[in-house]
């Protein structure tokens, strides 16, 4: 069964308000057991929007959904040349501080994992391990017809090849890669088949409308279930594929912690959001915890 796309959600006047004491965290990482559930908001300071912040890309950018992309040839060729020009500059990003101090948070035994909402590769690029990518990847490319996956950079190789010059100006790019481009300038791009079984090619991500799937969704909670506490980082939580795991683990009355600027809709479950800029926060606790964050790593995806 397929979930209905939810793009919005608006605030209600009822919200505990945010905080900027970052103390509540700091307690929780000390004691141990904290599992992180990151969105998009931990890789805008990579340059990187978000969707729903202030300037996010649902104010001008309507994300494809699942239905619209198997739907006709014509949605997967403005798919592919919007994608094929976002992968290059998702493939430039680089981790931010607060991607290293999480890293440096599961180096020091703090967490017991990470989930993440984003397709970047940024919290892998950083040097965390296990990380569970909730709605997939970028980096990787799957056939809906035989299910054979294959790398992405293997893709962008073939999509260059059959569209030699192809380089327009993009008006900015989205958090699921996708660049915003006119119909003028996807013009003609030529869309290239599975080697495999000359069937449809779709990025290893979860669209829009499309479900997580089931085993992934139970990884998570297992993870929600042996953690102490649960630390969500730069998500408004919109969507019930994060929200899901932040109502378990209130029901099982783990604390529920929340880094970011504005109102999410899991604040509700909350002991308290901390509404400070994450890099900055982050890098502010691992300082009171005494844990060093490491420098600049290794590019993101790509």
């Amino acid at each position: 069964m397929r979930m209905r796309p939810t793009l919005s959600w608006t605030p209600t006047d009822d919200l505990p308000p945010g905080t900027t004491d970052p103390q509540p965290v700091a307690d929780a990482l000390r004691f141990g057991g904290v599992l992180v559930l990151s969105g998009a908001g931990i890789s805008t300071e990579s340059g990187i929007p978000d969707y729903r912040g202030e300037g996010g890309s649902l104010s001008r950018h309507t994300p494809m959904t699942y239905q619209d992309f198997v739907g006709g040839p014509q949605a997967r060729r403005r798919y592919w040349a919007r994608s094929h020009l976002g992968w290059r500059t998702f493939g430039r990003a680089r981790p931010n501080a607060g991607h290293r101090a999480v890293a440096a948070f599961a180096r020091h035994g703090l967490l017991t994992g990470v989930i993440t909402q984003n397709v970047d590769g940024l919290h892998q690029a950083a040097g965390t391990e296990g990380v569970v990518e909730l709605h997939g990847s970028l980096d990787r490319v799957v056939c809906l017809s035989c299910g054979t996956f294959s790398p992405r950079r293997e893709l962008a190789r073939r999509l260059e090849e059959a569209n030699t010059g192809f380089a327009p100006v993009a008006a900015a790019i989205n958090p699921d890669g996708d660049a915003d481009l006119t119909d003028e300038q996807v013009g003609d791009f030529h869309v290239v088949p599975c080697t495999v079984c000359g069937g449809i090619l779709k990025p290893d991500v979860v669209f829009f409308g499309e479900s997580v799937p089931v085993s992934r969704v139970e990884q998570c909670r297992e993870l929600v279930r042996t953690a102490t506490s649960l630390l969500i980082l730069g998500s408004s939580l919109t969507v019930m594929s994060g929200l899901r795991f932040v109502r378990q683990a209130a029901q099982d009355g783990k604390p529920v912690l929340i880094v970011n600027r504005d109102a999410t809709r899991g604040d509700v479950h909350a002991v308290t959001r901390v509404a400070l800029p994450l890099g900055t926060t982050l890098t502010t606790l691992a300082d009171r915890l005494g844990i060093p964050v490491e420098g600049e790593t290794s590019a993101g995806i790509g």
